[in-house]
C-alpha cells in the first residue's frame, strides 16, 4: 500500500476513496440516529445565520464529512510537493491526510473544525511561500484576516494567530510592519462585526466573545482511555518519522528545516487550545492532522524496509477499525 502511495499515480485517487470509504466503516454501521453541526460559532450568527444545525441526515453528513475530507487531503498533497518538502513529488502526504482524519470517530462527522482546517491549508501555503517573498505584509494581513474568519466559525481557531509571528520569526528578519499588518488583518473582520453588534444594540454581547481567552487551562482532563489506544501506532509513526527527520536534518534545505519547524509548532498549538472550548471536543484535534501528516509522510516515504513501513501502516488501519466497531 505505501509502495503504491510513494508515486503519483492517478490510480491513488481512487485507492484514496476506497481507503477513507473503508476507515469509515464503523460508523456506518453504528450509524447515530441524529447528528447535528453548528456551522458558525453562536456569536457570529447575528451577522450570518446558516441554518444547517439539522439539515443532513447522518448517512449525508458522514458522506458530505468524506468527501470534504478529501478534497483537503489532495490539496494538502499539492502544497506538499509544490514546496518539496518530502525531497520529491508523492502521494503519501494525502493518504496519511486521509489517514489521520478518520483516526477518532469524531473526525468522520462534519463539524467547524474540519470546515476550518481548509483554512489552515490555505494558511500553511502562505506560510511556505513568504521565505523566498520579498515583501509579506500583504501575506501577513491575509493571514491575519484568515484566522479572523475562522474564529467566527470555529472561536479556537484564534488560536493559530501567535503561529502568524512565529511563522515570522522563523522565515524572516524582524520587520515591526510585517508584525502590525497581522493585526490589521485580525481586526479587519471584528471592527466589521463590532460595527453590525452596535447596529443591532448588542454591543454587550460583542465584549461577550473574548471570555473563552480568560479561561484557566484545565488541570484535570476526562479522557476515555481505551478510546485513545487507537493514538499508540500514531504515536509510534511520529516518533519515528521524528528521528528519520533528524537524521537528514543538517543536510536538508534550509527552507524544509524551516517548514518542518513551523508544523511542528502548528502541531503544540493545534494540542493546546482545545481549552478554548467550553467543552472537550475531540474534533478540535482535527487541527493537528495537517502537520501529524507531513511528519508521517516523511517516515514513510523515507523508511528502508518494506515489511516494516507496511506492517506499521496496517497495524494502524486495523487500529482505527477495531476502535470504531468496538
Amino acid at each position: 500500500m505505501i509502495k503504491q502511495f510513494r508515486s503519483i499515480n492517478p490510480l491513488n485517487i481512487i485507492l484514496l476513496i476506497g481507503i477513507a470509504t473503508l476507515l469509515r466503516v464503523g460508523i456506518f454501521i453504528h450509524l447515530p440516529d441524529q447528528i447535528s453541526f453548528e456551522f458558525m460559532e453562536p456569536f457570529a450568527r447575528l451577522l450570518l445565520d446558516v441554518p444547517l444545525d439539522n439539515a443532513f441526515s447522518p448517512i449525508a453528513n458522514v458522506l458530505i464529512a468524506q468527501g470534504i475530507l478529501i478534497v483537503q487531503a489532495l490539496i494538502f498533497n499539492r502544497i506538499i510537493n509544490s514546496y518539496g518538502l518530502l525531497g520529491k513529488p508523492t502521494f503519501l502526504p494525502a493518504l496519511m491526510y486521509v489517514t489521520a482524519g478518520s483516526l477518532l470517530s469524531p473526525f468522520l462527522l462534519l463539524s467547524p473544525a474540519l470546515v476550518c482546517n481548509f483554512m489552515v491549508l490555505w494558511m500553511i501555503d502562505k506560510f511556505l511561500s513568504i521565505y523566498k517573498r520579498d515583501e509579506v505584509r500583504s501575506v501577513m494581513y491575509d493571514l491575519g484576516m484568515i484566522v479572523a474568519a475562522g474564529t467566527l466559525i470555529y472561536f479556537p481557531f484564534i488560536s493559530l494567530l501567535p503561529l502568524i509571528w512565529i511563522s515570522l520569526v522563523i522565515f524572516r528578519p524582524f520587520n515591526w510592519r510585517e508584525w502590525f499588518a497581522v493585526i490589521s488583518g485580525f481586526i479587519t473582520i471584528f471592527f466589521f462585526l463590532a460595527v453590525f453588534y452596535y447596529w443591532n444594540d448588542s454591543l454587550d454581547k460583542f465584549y461577550s466573545i473574548w471570555l473563552p481567552l480568560t479561561t484557566k487551562f484545565p488541570t484535570n482532563l476526562r479522557i476515555n482511555l481505551y478510546d485513545s489506544l487507537v493514538l499508540i501506532p500514531v504515536v509510534i509513526i511520529l516518533i519515528l518519522g521524528f528521528f528519520q527527520l533528524q537524521q537528514n536534518f543538517f543536510r536538508s534545505v534550509v527552507q524544509l528545516r524551516k517548514s518542518f519547524q513551523l508544523l511542528f509548532f502548528m502541531f503544540i498549538i493545534g494540542l493546546l487550545s482545545f481549552y478554548l472550548k467550553q467543552n472537550l471536543v475531540l474534533y478540535h484535534f482535527l487541527f493537528c492532522v495537517p502537520p501529524a501528516s507531513a511528519l508521517m509522510a516523511y517516515y514513510f516515504l523515507h523508511a528502508g524496509r518494506r515489511w516494516i513501513y507496511e506492517s506499521l501502516y496496517f497495524f494502524l488501519l486495523g487500529c482505527i477499525i477495531y476502535f470504531q466497531l468496538f
